[in-house]
């Protein structure tokens, strides 16, 4: 008692006991991430093993259990999830619910069963109510409805806060969730029509360039976001899992005062892409949500001193590893 945990992981190392750490959706942009951070950590006590839907059927309880019997983790990092944009929420709401409603429930089932000593999941901020004041924090996801266009993939995603409570009162289990910003980095998907902002403006600007036309972009540039680079995040999730023992979510993302507009977003990947023509804004194309502001004041009485990536670096990091794999066939999703 009253060891750090860095000292009991030590110990534990020095003992011969050694962590399986399985890492489901581990291919995607967060576990790529997680990798890369662990494999220049090295941990000796810690084997990490980075699931894709290659490797089981999550929605499947028997495959879950085989790929769980298979590498027999003492702890998981859940990130596999049905995601897709507006469209698809919208057009498939039974599908997001029943398909990530079962990939969860399977989860939690084998890690009860197998006493997995900690399992971290990862929600997002959508699954917060629609109406709401900001900045947004940890005790407000059940304060009402989500927004209608996503409600099957919000309201399972809630259903793992209230999972991770109820597995905790009834059998102890050590289970908890994360609820990150918007991610982006290395290995995200840059498709034009169904990515996330950043890669999005990343791949539209890049062929900009190579057409030499206009950088148009839609709205007026005036909404704030925050920005959590997938490195920061994979470091943060890392923590979590070794350190964090709450059961209740925690927001990991950056500050408010480091909210950024879309327009200083399209400005950062003119200048990382070295874009030297024109970046317009069309005003006539809707802005969606001005703001969506999350407080990350318990992680940072956790980590007081804990380092973000400045955005512009992260940004040329990302740009860098988007233009060096562009053409490296099957490399990038796009």
């Amino acid at each position: 008692p009253g060891f750090p945990n860095a000292v009991k992981r030590y110990l534990t190392s020095q003992m011969g006991e050694k962590k399986v750490v399985l890492v489901t959706g581990g291919t995607g942009l967060v576990g790529s991430a997680i990798r890369e951070v662990i494999e220049a950590e090295k941990p000796a006590d810690e084997e990490w093993v980075y699931a894709s839907s290659k490797d089981a059927d999550l929605c499947d309880p028997a495959s879950t259990a085989a790929l769980f019997e298979k590498y027999k983790p003492t702890h998981v990092i859940h990130l596999a999830a049905q995601v897709g944009g507006l469209f698809a929420n919208m057009k498939y709401k039974v599908e997001f619910w029943r398909n990530n409603i079962a990939m969860n429930d399977n989860i939690f089932q084998e890690c009860h069963k197998r006493g997995v000593k900690k399992l971290v999941s990862c929600l997002s901020t959508c699954i917060f109510p629609d109406k709401t004041t900001f900045p947004i924090d940890e005790t407000m996801i059940h304060n009402g409805p989500p927004h209608c266009s996503n409600e099957g993939y919000a309201y399972a995603k809630r259903m793992v806060d209230v999972q991770n409570r109820m597995y905790k009162s009834q059998h102890g289990c050590n289970f908890t969730a994360v609820i990150p910003t918007n991610i982006f980095g290395k290995h995200d998907n840059f498709h034009l029509d169904d990515s996330h902002v950043i890669p999005g403006l990343l791949h539209r600007g890049y062929l900009c360039k190579q057409k030499g036309e206009d950088f148009m972009i839609w709205g007026t540039g005036k909404p704030l976001r925050q920005f959590i680079f997938s490195t920061d995040l994979a470091r943060l999730m890392i923590w979590t899992l070794r350190e964090y023992e709450e059961a209740d979510p925690i927001i990991l993302s950056v500050g408010e005062e480091d909210e950024v507009s879309i327009a200083d977003v399209a400005r950062s990947v003119a200048k990382a892409l070295d874009f030297q023509g024109e970046i317009k804004f069309d005003t006539e194309k809707a802005d969606g949500q001005f703001k969506k502001t999350a407080n990350n004041a318990k992680l940072r009485k956790y980590l007081p001193d804990f380092k973000f990536t400045p955005f512009d670096e992260a940004m040329d990091i990302t740009a860098k590893w988007f233009l060096e794999n562009y053409d490296v066939p099957g490399a990038i999703r796009k």
